[in-house]
C-alpha cells in the first residue's frame, strides 16, 4: 500500500480498468491509477414493461445488479424504479443505447451523466483537485480524499507542464510551412515537410517534455487531424499524443446549431487521454477567460477541461444542477418532462414581459451614476428561493410573485438557488480579492479570468430556467425571476427618485441617475444602501461619469435606443455600447478611428464644452479619410467579419457574406453555417473580395467610398450628441477646401458645414 497527495489531472472509462485516473503527485510523477466504479440508473414506467425489461437485462453478457427501489422526482415525488447497476462505467453507454432502442416507452434517470459528474457526486474530488490517495501495489485506488474544496478562494496551482504548437499562417487563409514549438523554455520551428520528419519530431518533443496541457491554434479543425491522417497513411502506428498511449484519440465531428437567435458553427474536436488538448481557436469562451477560466469552470463544474474549455458555460450550469441533483438524490430525467402550464393570451402576454427596460433621455449628461445589480437574476433565484419545483407551491409558507400573484414555496431550499448561492459567494470573495491587489500584481490576471469564467456561469443560469431542453427548467420559474427584476429596478427608481435624483436611464439590472453636487464615490453611498435597503439585493457602483451620451435610432433620431451610449468615468475609463467600436463586424480601422475620438473628448480638460475639439476631430477624419484613399491603412485592418447563418443555397439575395462564402466555396473552400467569413469592399460586380482566397486583393481595387461611408456613420454617431448630424459631418470631412481654416466655434462649424 502507498500513500500518495496530489492533483486530479484526468479520469475516464476503461473496458479492462473499469475507471482510469491521471494523478499528477507531489513529486513530478505522473500516475496511471485504476478503480472500481459500478454506475447506476433508473427506469420507470408501467410494472409489465419493468418487468420485460427486467428478463432482457438479465440475458446480457456484461456484469449487471438489479434491483426495485423507490427514488425521488423532483417535481413527481418518490417513484418505484428499476435501478440497472453495472459494473464497469465503459459498458454503460452502449448498454443504454440498446435499451432505448427495445423500450423507447419507458421513462429513464441517470442515464447519461458524465462520468466525471458522477465521480464528484460521490467522492467530492474533481478536475485539478489536490487529495490524498491509497494506492495497494497494482495501482488501484483504495481510498480517495479531497484536500479541497471547489468553493476555494485560492486553490492550489498543480505544476501543469504547457506544450504550445502553432502553424506560421492561418490554414484556411494559407498552408502553413511551419510550426513553432514551445515547451517554456524554448521556442524552435520544425517544417512541416517532410511529413514522417514532421511526425517523428513531434513525438520526440512529447516524449520529452511529457506535457499536461497541449495548447494549439488550429489543433481540433486542422492540425491534429493532419496528423492522425500522416501517421495512419505512413503506417506510424507508434505516433501517439496521448499520455494513455493504449488509447486512440477522441474524435468529435463539427457541427452548426441554432441557439439565442444566431447560428453557431463548433468546429471537430480532437480530444487527448491522460492530457488536456484545448484549440484556442476551437475553445467557446477561450478569448474572454483563457486558461486560468477553463480550469476554474472545471473544477466548480466537475466537467473535464477539455470538454470545459469547447463547451458553452450553459453545458456547466447544467453539471452543476446535476450535481446538486445527485448530492441530493434526486433523479435526473434523461430527457426534459416539464411542460408550460396552460395559460390565456392575456396571461400570457402579462407573464412574459421579460426584464425591465427604460427609454433614456437622449443627449449628453454630465455626472452620471451608474449602478448595477450585482448578478442581479442569480441573486434573485437565491434571495427568493426560484426554482422550478418551488414556482407554483402554494401553502403556509409561500410568497407570491409580484405582478404574477403566482406563490413561491419557502419551506425547502430549491434546487437552482441551493446551486447558485456557493458559485455568487466564490465570484464575490474572488471580487474582494481581487480588489486589494493592484493591475501589477502577479495574481490579479489570474483571478480576473477565474471571476470571468464564473460570471458567465451565472449569466447563463437565468436562461436555463426557460430553455426548452434544460433537465429542471420550466418557464415559469423564468417569469418568476423576470417579475422580480422588474419589481427591484422599480424599487431602485422609487429610492433614487426618493433621494433626489433624476433618473436618465434603466435596464434590466441597472440604473443611471444624477443629482446637482453628486459626483464622486462616496457621495452615492446613501443612494445604494438604500437600494439594498428596499430590494434586499446587493448592489455596486459602476462609476461616475464624467460625462455619458445616450443615442438615437439610426433610423428615427426621436426614438432612444436602450443599449446604445457611450461616456468617459471620473477615472478615464471609456465605456462604449451598441456603437461600431463594440461590434466584431466593424473593419478594425473604422473601431479604432470610432475609439480614438472617444479619447480625444474624453481628453478635454474639466469646464470647457466637449464641442470646443470639434474641429480637431474633422480634422482628424480627413486625415484618416486621405490615408485610405492614398492606399495607406494596412489590408487586414479593413477586413469585414460576418458570420454565415445560412447555407449558401438558402439565400434569396446574397448577402455580402454569402458572395464571399461563394468565393471560397469555387476554390474549394466552403464554409458552414455559423462560420465567420472575411472579407473586404472593393469595386466591381461581385462587391466583395474574401480574405482566404489563393489570390490577394490589390489596393486599388478597394472600394474607398463604401468604406468612407462606413467611417463617416461611425463617427456621425459620437458627433450626433454635439449636434452634428451624419449630412453636415459628411460635407465637413469631404468639403474640398481641404485647407480652409475651421473656425473654433461649434455654431460656425455647423453653418461652415452647411453651406
Amino acid at each position: 500500500m502507498a500513500d500518495l497527495r496530489g492533483w486530479l489531472l484526468d479520469l475516464y472509462a476503461d473496458e479492462a480498468d473499469s475507471l482510469v485516473l491521471w494523478l499528477l503527485a507531489e513529486d513530478g510523477r505522473r500516475l496511471r491509477l485504476t478503480q472500481p466504479f459500478p454506475l447506476t440508473f433508473y427506469a420507470h414506467g408501467p410494472f409489465p414493461r419493468l418487468r420485460a425489461l427486467w428478463r432482457f437485462l438479465q440475458q446480457q453478457p456484461v456484469g449487471i445488479q438489479l434491483a426495485r427501489t423507490v427514488r425521488q422526482d423532483l417535481f413527481a415525488g418518490p417513484l418505484d424504479v428499476l435501478a440497472v447497476t453495472v459494473s464497469n462505467p465503459a459498458w454503460q453507454p452502449r448498454l443504454f443505447r440498446q435499451i432505448t432502442r427495445c423500450f423507447p416507452d419507458l421513462t429513464y434517470y441517470d442515464a447519461d451523466i458524465p462520468l466525471g459528474l458522477r465521480y464528484a457526486a460521490v467522492f467530492d474530488v474533481f478536475p485539478l483537485c489536490y487529495c490524498a490517495v491509497e494506492v495497494d501495489d497494482s495501482g488501484r485506488i483504495q481510498h480517495i480524499t479531497p484536500l479541497e474544496s471547489r468553493w476555494d478562494v485560492s486553490p492550489s496551482q498543480p505544476p501543469l507542464r504547457l506544450l504550445t504548437i502553432e502553424p506560421n499562417e492561418e490554414p484556411a487563409h494559407r498552408e502553413p510551412s511551419f510550426l513553432w514549438l514551445d515547451d517554456g523554455r524554448s521556442r524552435r520551428q520544425v517544417p512541416l515537410q517532410p511529413l514522417p520528419l514532421l511526425l517523428a519530431s513531434l513525438h520526440a518533443t512529447v516524449r520529452r517534455v511529457d506535457p499536461d496541457v497541449i495548447l494549439t491554434r488550429f489543433g481540433d479543425t486542422w492540425l491534429m487531424p493532419l496528423l492522425l491522417k500522416s501517421a495512419q497513411e505512413l503506417g506510424a502506428e507508434w505516433f501517439n499524443l496521448n499520455r494513455d498511449e493504449g488509447k486512440a484519440v477522441i474524435h468529435r465531428q463539427e457541427n452548426s446549431y441554432f441557439t439565442y437567435g444566431q447560428v453557431v458553427y463548433r468546429g471537430q474536436q480532437v480530444h487527448l487521454y491522460g492530457r488536456y488538448h484545448i484549440d484556442q481557436h476551437n475553445a467557446m469562451m477561450y478569448g474572454e477567460y483563457g486558461l486560468h477560466g477553463a480550469f476554474e469552470q472545471a473544477r466548480v463544474t466537475g466537467l473535464p477541461v477539455q470538454e470545459i474549455a469547447r463547451k458553452s458555460p450553459g453545458s456547466g450550469v447544467t453539471a452543476l444542477q446535476m450535481q446538486e441533483a445527485l448530492r441530493r438524490g434526486i433523479l435526473v430525467p434523461y430527457q426534459k418532462q416539464q411542460a408550460e402550464g396552460f395559460k390565456t393570451a392575456a396571461q400570457l402576454i402579462h407573464a412574459d414581459r421579460g426584464g425591465l427596460v427604460y427609454q433614456p433621455t437622449l443627449g449628453l449628461h454630465e455626472d452620471v451614476v451608474e449602478i448595477d445589480f450585482v448578478s442581479m437574476y442569480p441573486s434573485i433565484m437565491v434571495r427568493f428561493n426560484v426554482s422550478p419545483e418551488t414556482v407554483g407551491i402554494e401553502n403556509e409558507t409561500s410568497e407570491h410573485i409580484p405582478e404574477l400573484d403566482v406563490p413561491v414555496d419557502l419551506s425547502r431550499v430549491g434546487l437552482v438557488p441551493r446551486t447558485l448561492r456557493p458559485l455568487l459567494v466564490k465570484r464575490i470573495a474572488i471580487k474582494e480579492q481581487l480588489a486589494g491587489l493592484t493591475a501589477l500584481d502577479c495574481r490579479t490576471p489570474a483571478l480576473k479570468a477565474r471571476a470571468a469564467a464564473l460570471k458567465w456561469l451565472l449569466v447563463v443560469c437565468f436562461g436555463y430556467l426557460g430553455y426548452k431542453n434544460a433537465r429542471f427548467g420550466r418557464i415559469e420559474s423564468h417569469e418568476a425571476v423576470t417579475a422580480y427584476g422588474r419589481d427591484c429596478l422599480l424599487r431602485a427608481k422609487e429610492a433614487a427618485e426618493d433621494l433626489g435624483y433624476e433618473v436618465l436611464h434603466m435596464y434590466v439590472d441597472g440604473l443611471w441617475v444624477k443629482k446637482a453636487g453628486v459626483n464622486k464615490n462616496e457621495q452615492a453611498r446613501p443612494l445604494l444602501d438604500e437600494i439594498t435597503q428596499r430590494t434586499g439585493l446587493p448592489i455596486a457602483l459602476e462609476g461616475i461619469y464624467k460625462w455619458v451620451a445616450f443615442l438615437p435610432s439610426r433610423l428615427d433620431a426621436r426614438v432612444p435606443v436602450a443599449n446604445r451610449y457611450f461616456g468617459v468615468f471620473q477615472s478615464g475609463e471609456i465605456k462604449t455600447r451598441g456603437i461600431e467600436t463594440r461590434r466584431h463586424d466593424t473593419p478594425p480601422w473604422i473601431a479604432q478611428v470610432q475609439l480614438a475620438m472617444i479619447q480625444r473628448l474624453a481628453k478635454v480638460p474639466t469646464g470647457r464644452p466637449l464641442a470646443s475639439a470639434v474641429p480637431d476631430l474633422i480634422v482628424f477624419l480627413r486625415q484618416q479619410i486621405d490615408e485610405l484613399r492614398n492606399g495607406r491603412i494596412p489590408l487586414p485592418h479593413l477586413l469585414v467579419s460576418q458570420r454565415l447563418s445560412r447555407e449558401i443555397g438558402a439565400y434569396r439575395v446574397p448577402s455580402p457574406t454569402c458572395r464571399a462564402a461563394m468565393q471560397l466555396d469555387a476554390v474549394g473552400k466552403p464554409r458552414r453555417p455559423g462560420q465567420r467569413i472575411r472579407f473586404w469592399f472593393v469595386r466591381g460586380k461581385a462587391g466583395v473580395h474574401a480574405w482566404d482566397l489563393p489570390v490577394v486583393v490589390e489596393t486599388a481595387a478597394l472600394d474607398t467610398e463604401r468604406y468612407t461611408t462606413l467611417l463617416l456613420r461611425a463617427a456621425s454617431a459620437i458627433l450626433q450628441p454635439l449636434g452634428i448630424e451624419e449630412t453636415e459631418v459628411r460635407q465637413a470631412v469631404l468639403a474640398r477646401a481641404w485647407q480652409m481654416p475651421i473656425p473654433m466655434s461649434h455654431d460656425h462649424l455647423v453653418t461652415w458645414a452647411s453651406t
